[in-house]
């Protein structure tokens, strides 16, 4: 079975934990997931089947979608309910004008500090393994961008209030961090209550199924309906169409002459990468730009 189940992860469960019960029901080892989600959160995780593993770090760069509710008035060890409290203010009041111009200033590219709560290494060992060491230890901000984010609903008649907001973000964004950086702009301590990831790797919530449904519909014999194409879930790199029997050599591992792409050979960039079909629009794999030698260089190759 080759190909992308997308799975909406229930919460409770680690992203290992789901890997582990899709196994046992496909009778298949070689699964895995783009993209990890911490055990509270719900939503959208996409697992590649087969020869789909190959795809899953360029799943992984796609941006990702998410629904957070972030709660003010309260700070954690861990960033989000699950932690020990370390701050609590008893009445918190803001506007909803204070709260937009607060997520406004998140649009773009922004700084982020791991959380210790996380899987970062520093020299060599988890965050959170020094985290529950009672360690915390210097780290290093990282460069994230933040495509769009709005403000979904506002409790803010409460002590404590609520904030519902949706984000596109790339790749390694911190959700709890975010919150926690939201609270910062408001002046007030704030932590995440609840996320649900909506997308990823172009992936929503319509094409997910639950895990009771994934072992329905395999004892029924149907799953493979389901399953999403690998080069379906990495559209952002560019498709480029090669004759048959330049295709034939391409699958071979070979390296194919830039001029058998048409127009993509006068507009693509060197060391790009792109998605090779043959004329029957059969996906061969991904194959790298190398503009000096007027080729594309194999890197993933799809035999049949």
């Amino acid at each position: 079975m080759d190909g992308i189940l997308a799975v909406w992860k229930p919460e409770g469960w680690t992203s290992h934990d789901v890997v582990a019960k899709v196994r046992r029901i496909l009778k298949m080892k070689r699964i895995g997931h783009a993209g990890t989600l911490d055990p509270m959160v719900t939503g959208v995780l996409p697992l590649c089947l087969g020869r789909a593993t190959r795809v899953v770090e360029y799943v992984q760069e796609r941006p990702k979608s998410y629904e957070a509710v972030l709660q003010l008035g309260i700070a954690t060890d861990t960033e989000d309910l699950t932690g020990t409290v370390i701050e609590r203010q008893a009445s918190v009041a803001v506007t909803e004008e204070a709260v937009r111009q607060a997520l406004s200033r998140f649009t773009g590219e922004i700084e982020q500090v791991p959380p210790m709560y996380s899987a970062v290494k520093v020299d060599g060992k988890r965050l959170y393994e020094l985290a529950r060491e009672g360690k915390t230890v210097e780290r290093k901000s990282r460069k994230v961008t933040i495509h769009q984010i709005d403000l979904m609903d506002a409790q803010l008649e409460l002590e404590q209030p609520k904030i519902t907001f949706s984000v596109i973000c790339s790749k390694g964004t911190y959700i709890r961090t975010l919150c926690v950086d939201i609270g910062k702009a408001l002046g007030v301590p704030a932590t995440m209550a609840h996320l649900t990831r909506t997308m990823s790797g172009g992936i929503t919530k319509e094409s997910c199924l639950t895990l009771e449904q994934i072992e329905e519909l395999q004892q029924a014999g149907k799953l493979g309906e389901h399953l999403i194409a690998a080069d379906e879930a990495i559209t952002h790199l560019e498709r480029a169409i090669v004759p048959e029997l330049i295709g034939k050599l391409a699958l071979q591992g070979q390296k194919v002459n830039l001029n058998h792409a048409g127009i993509l050979a006068a507009t693509a960039e060197d060391g790009q990468l792109i998605r090779l079909y043959n004329e029957h629009s059969s996906f061969l794999g991904i194959f790298q730009i190398d503009q000096g030698a007027a080729v594309f260089r194999p890197v993933k190759v799809f035999s049949a």
